[in-house]
Formats: C-alpha cells, sequence, structure tokens
C-alpha cells in the first residue's frame, strides 16, 4: 500500500511562537551589531533565508559573511525567547499527530520556513519533535515552492517505495502554504489558526478548510479509509 505523506506546516499550524523568532532574533543582531532594534520584518509564510537576507540588507551588512556567525548566536537564543514569549502548541495537535502516527498508511513531516535547527527547537520546545524525521527547510531557499520540493525528495528518501507523489497533503496557514502546495500537486488543510481569515484561505481554495485541528474527522476517515 502507498502512503499518505502529511507535511506540516510549524508556526500558525501546529505551534505560535508568539513572535519568539523574531524577538531572538532582534538580541541577536543586538549582540553582534549593536542595534536596539530592527525594523518591522514580515514573517509570516516566508521562509528564514529571505528574512534574514532582508534584515542584513536593512541594517547593511553583509549576508554572506555574517549569517553563519548570526544563525550560530540565532539558535542559542531562541529557546528562552520561546519561553519568555510562551510560545505553545495549538488546539488539537498533540491527539491530532498521536492519532497520525499510529497508522500505518501514514507519514508525517515538515514543510517550514524555519531553518532546520530552529524548527527543531521550536519542535522540541512544545514536545512534538518525535512525530517528525524528514522535510523541507527554510535554510537554502527563499522561495517556498522551493522547500516544498525538498521536502518532497526528502519525503520520497524516507519512505522509499511506499511514496506516492498522489498522497501528499500539506497542512498550513497561509495563502503560501496553500500555493507551494499546489506546486508539488500536493493536497491541502488549511486553518485559520495563523491568524488568515476563513474568507482569505477559501479564496485559495484548499481541500480542506477548518478553525483548528480539534475537528478533523472528515480528514482523518478520508486517510484511514485510502
Amino acid at each position: 500500500m502507498k502512503a499518505w505523506t502529511l507535511l506540516f506546516d510549524i508556526d500558525g499550524t501546529i505551534m505560535t511562537s508568539a513572535h519568539a523568532g523574531t524577538s531572538a532574533m532582534a538580541q541577536t543582531a543586538k549582540e553582534m551589531f549593536g542595534v536596539e532594534e530592527i525594523g518591522p520584518l514580515k514573517v509570516h509564510g516566508r521562509c528564514d533565508r529571505g528574512i534574514l537576507a532582508e534584515l542584513f540588507q536593512g541594517l547593511g551588512v553583509s549576508y554572506e559573511q555574517h549569517h553563519e556567525e548570526f544563525c550560530d548566536r540565532y539558535y542559542q537564543n531562541l529557546p528562552a525567547s520561546l519561553i519568555e514569549n510562551q510560545g505553545r502548541l495549538l488546539p488539537g495537535v498533540r491527539p491530532l499527530l498521536e492519532t497520525l502516527r499510529n497508522q500505518d498508511n501514514i507519514v508525517l513531516g515538515i514543510l517550514t520556513g524555519n531553518l532546520q535547527r530552529a524548527a527543531e527547537i521550536k519542535l522540541k520546545h512544545v514536545g512534538v519533535d518525535q512525530y517528525f524525521s524528514f522535510g523541507g527547510y527554510g535554510d537554502r531557499f527563499a522561495d517556498r515552492n522551493d522547500v516544498a520540493r525538498q521536502a518532497v525528495d526528502s519525503a520520497k528518501n524516507a519512505v522509499g517505495e511506499s511514496f506516492s507523489a498522489d498522497r501528499v497533503w500539506v497542512i498550513g496557514d497561509t495563502l503560501n502554504d496553500i500555493r507551494c502546495a499546489r506546486s508539488i500537486g500536493a493536497q491541502v488543510l488549511a486553518v485559520e489558526t495563523g491568524g488568515g481569515s476563513w474568507e482569505e484561505l477559501s479564496s485559495a481554495h484548499p481541500d480542506l478548510l477548518f478553525s483548528d485541528l480539534t475537528a478533523c474527522e472528515l480528514w482523518l476517515n478520508l486517510l484511514k479509509e485510502g
């Protein structure tokens, strides 16, 4: 039997970071460059590589020269920022992941704009890192469609012959999640928990749209029967 591959976004879908990431970036910029504050950054639905390139440009510093040290310090600052900003799981996530993990025909992966190490830190903070063993991340790419393709390649390697491109779902909370899912021919489950309105998300025509992940019985039945 071919497996269902489910690719989960993190921020706004699995958890809320409550701006812990941008707070940790601001702290890192202060430590490295002596700036008291950074300009407003549009982060929702974007990739960290693009966000950091924008940040560095705004600060007038070289991305290539400083990004490695910046990322190392960012990873050190992120755990405390998650605690201070009260990063937490969103409704229904843990029981859903536990149910999905116990299905023989389902594998779980990550599709996120976060840098991989930052993603691991966030998932560990909310205690769900054990559910995921592969994914696509924002280290190499600024375009989320490229991250989606990386996630598919990672899934193929992890799942092997059980992988089917026709049995991929992306679970996310932004228009960019829906668009990147379509770029890889995946089906989409969208949720409002990241701040996108029902009207906004429905305009992009996801296959399923829920207020949050507490009421997924219809979707679960579809996956179990498949």
